[in-house]
């Protein structure tokens, strides 16, 4: 089954149709793969540098506090141990990575189901191109305008080179900037609208080698 969108313009006006290649919108999304790959996108965020002192590493409480016998107290041997105020933790967190082995084949695997997901849910838009000369909020808040993407969230993708379509979105609060090699389930699925050109669709160059071979 051939996947097709309408490109639009900056304009917002309609253009001709665009092929998606199958392979990476057309997919069944794998619910259980994409929570999996993305737990461990989230659990490689966490910086791990909390940290506890052990009663060996509190200062103090050389000394024990009060003889062993005789005084009808619980014998104690430290006033650094846990159970004491400005003791040590016990068992308290300690530094450590919270990073989880993903295989590339399992992240590209979620990655296809997110984008199939939103090309299922007809939220995905393939723009011919910004074009701006310079950078200009007013020009992209305008460009969103147009598309009616004003009040959605929107994940755009861009190139390296994109530099004035970068500085131009920016600012906008309710676009996030992506480049296409850094593009994730993830990010994906937080937004509403997933926002391509052509020059950056996924599977762009696999579809048109397609054509020419049926041609």
């Amino acid at each position: 089954m051939t996947l097709t969108v309408t490109s639009k313009t900056a304009a917002g006006k309609a253009g001709d149709r665009v092929d998606l290649a199958a392979d990476v919108f057309g997919v069944q999304p794998n619910v259980p793969l994409m929570h999996q790959v993305v737990t461990a996108q989230l659990a490689a965020r966490r910086s791990g540098t909390q940290s506890t002192k052990t009663r060996a590493e509190v200062r103090g409480g050389g000394k024990k506090p009060f003889k062993q016998k005789g005084t009808g107290n619980a014998r104690q041997g430290s006033i650094r141990a846990p159970h004491y105020s400005g003791g040590g933790v016990a068992l308290g967190p300690k530094p450590r990575k919270y990073d989880q082995k993903t295989p590339r084949k399992m992240i590209r695997g979620a990655l296809h189901s997110a984008l199939s997901d939103r090309a299922a849910a007809e939220r995905i838009i393939v723009v011919d191109g910004w074009a701006f000369d310079a950078p200009k909020t007013t020009e992209a808040a305008k460009a969103l305008q147009a598309l009616d993407l004003a009040e959605a969230t929107v994940l755009l993708v861009v190139g390296p080179e994109d530099e004035n379509t970068i500085l131009s979105f920016r600012n906008i609060p309710n676009v996030q900037l992506i480049e296409t090699a850094e593009l994730n389930a993830y990010d994906v699925l937080c937004n509403d609208w997933i926002v391509f050109t052509r020059d950056n669709l996924p599977g762009a160059a696999r579809a048109t080698q397609s054509e020419e071979a049926q041609s």
